[in-house]
């Protein structure tokens, strides 16, 4: 990103607000949505810089800005905020008001109430009362703080949308924190509520960072490792379409449409997750797009009313695969399917995704299942044992992905045929499973070693048992807090050979326990009792345990898993 594009700066409130610019919140802009929970944590953070051994200051977080002439600017992320601390400044001018009406100072509280609207809310007429604000809001809540709010005015209470009556009782609580926080003091309360506003702008501070267009807005919230910020980049895409039929003079009730389904979709994704859900969807129907990219990709493609809703009939379609695909327990697909997503959930791997919705939309439910089943295997050889770079394994799905959509691949065969590249061979596959060390203290780690002693029993005993099963633990038999010397292995031994495939097994959680550091003649005969064979093979085959048994037996094993997670038409 140029420099020229880009400028970050920490401003504090006044420096924000309180300087002549103006602010507006893009009209199709999430509405307001702060509760209780975010108004007493901001309040209670403001009270903690009033006292005197408390803070010197309180961080607001990022705060994204566009502008192109650095006089009015878009407030891309922080509406919330920016919204809520306008609210708390009218809360102080509505007691200021009551000061004057009350009889208390009426020349010098009208004078404090004129300079904090003219610095911090916006002019007001005098004759018309009709505002002319620092801050605009979006389409469905500006009318409402515009007409009634910033003028202090009666509250209409009836035929409100959820964000307005948000609004109202934001405006109201803060009002009323603002009476407390008076009568918890003493002095000269005209004064003191001037003090307040003059604290709030000095000792809250942002982090501003200042775009000249989308595009650049749409890098940072990428760039940025923050919840609200990704949230935000799902509302920046959500603006850019909702302008692109407002350009074009679509009508209300289109619009309205679109709003309710968007909020559909996002709502049934959770905010945070729809990134990742919208660049599945993109890459499984298109070229390509890498995260960083995909804003521009989108812009360059979304530029009329066909493709805005030909993208959101699409994103629909998609949906209930992504979501089965990420929270398999609660789909309606095969025990099987279940299964094969739920493993590919718990490896972390997502790259296959487009591929599957693809395929989703393609093939009969058999070639389907064959296909998730084949990424589980691929997951399996490539990334969990294999831990090759997943960028070429991510393309070369995509580019599977785009065929299927195509139509040029149609069937299952011709699919895996397409995917060779990234499967891992079995001689290459056997080799890597016999030297892999995974260090099961990781929660991911231990989820998939456990998946994998418990396909080895399947194959061995012929016993399904579910990986996630609280009734039994992975067994490390060197003890992972081993004491010194434990069994004639160097402590450089132990380092080496703890997190061994070879070194491990599955016990009953009770029996684990009693297991737990003893030596491996004392542990050998629970061993021989376990209700896994797999465990008790232990037992049988090795009448001690020594550097050369766990790697033997961890060839042993290898030679299982070739034969287990293994496609017959690519191998």
């Amino acid at each position: 990103m140029a420099a020229t594009n880009f400028k970050t700066e920490n401003n504090t409130f006044r420096k924000l607000i309180g300087n002549g610019l103006t602010y507006r919140i893009p009209r199709f802009q999430r509405d307001y949505s702060w509760t209780s929970d975010e108004w007493e944590d901001l309040w209670a953070d403001i009270l903690a810089t009033l006292n005197p051994d408390g803070e010197s200051s309180h961080y607001m977080g990022y705060l994204v800005l566009q502008s192109a002439d650095d006089k009015t600017f878009d407030v891309i992320d922080g509406q919330q905020r920016l919204t809520t601390l306008s609210l708390i400044v009218l809360g102080v001018l509505k007691n200021l008001q009551r000061q004057i009406d009350a009889g208390n100072e009426g020349d010098a509280n009208t004078q404090r109430i004129n300079q904090i609207r003219q610095t911090y809310v916006g002019y007001l007429d005098p004759v018309t009362l009709i505002a002319r604000p620092k801050l605009t809001l979006n389409r469905n809540n500006n009318a409402y703080y515009r007409d009634y709010l910033l003028p202090l005015g009666h509250l209409p209470r009836r035929n409100l949308r959820a964000s307005e009556h948000s609004l109202r009782k934001a405006f109201e609580w803060f009002d009323k924190q603002i009476v407390i926080y008076l009568k918890a003091g003493s002095g000269n309360e005209g004064a003191r509520l001037a003090q307040l506003v003059e604290d709030i702008s000095d000792k809250l501070f942002f982090t501003v960072i200042t775009v000249t267009d989308e595009l650049n807005a749409y890098k940072v919230f990428e760039t940025l490792n923050a919840r609200g910020v990704r949230l935000s980049a799902t509302d920046l895409l959500k603006n850019y379409l909702f302008s692109v039929l407002d350009r074009g003079g679509e009508s209300d009730h289109e619009l309205h449409i679109l709003e309710e389904r968007w909020e559909s979709l996002v709502g049934r994704l959770q905010s945070e997750n729809f990134p990742d859900f919208l660049r599945a969807h993109w890459n499984s129907r298109h070229g390509f797009a890498r995260q960083a990219d995909l804003f521009k990709t989108i812009r360059s493609k979304i530029i009329d009313r066909e493709a805005v809703f030909g993208l959101l009939r699409g994103m629909e379609e998609d949906l209930d695969t992504y979501l089965a695909l990420t929270s398999p327990e609660v789909s309606d697909w095969s025990p099987d399917d279940k299964h094969n997503a739920g493993v590919l959930k718990t490896f972390r791997v997502r790259q296959p995704y487009p591929l599957l919705l693809a395929a989703r939309r393609s093939f009969d439910a058999d070639d389907f299942s064959g296909l998730l089943r084949a990424t589980m295997v691929i997951s399996m050889r490539y990334n969990v044992i294999g831990a090759f770079g997943a960028a070429e394994q991510e393309r070369t799905y995509n580019t599977v992905a785009e065929r299927i959509s195509s139509g040029e691949l149609k069937q299952l065969g011709e699919t895996l045929a397409a995917m060779r590249s990234i499967y891992v061979e079995d001689r290459a596959f056997r080799t890597a499973f016999a030297e892999k060390v995974i260090r099961t203290t990781d929660s991911r780690n231990n989820r998939v070693v456990r998946f994998i002693l418990c396909a080895l029993e399947l194959q061995l005993s012929g016993n399904d048992h579910s990986f996630t099963s609280d009734a039994f633990n992975i067994e490390h038999i060197l003890p992972q807090r081993a004491p010194d010397g434990w069994g004639g292995f160097s402590n450089e031994e132990m380092d080496g050979l703890l997190y061994r495939l070879g070194n491990m097994t599955l016990m009953q959680t009770g029996a684990n326990r009693d297991a737990g550091n003893a030596d491996y003649a004392a542990k050998r005969p629970g061993y021989q009792q376990s209700g896994f064979v797999l465990t008790q093979k232990v037992a049988e085959d090795n009448a001690e345990w020594t550097p050369e048994r766990i790697a033997a037996r961890q060839n042993w094993m290898a030679d299982q898993a070739t034969a287990i997670w293994r496609i017959a038409q690519l191998s």
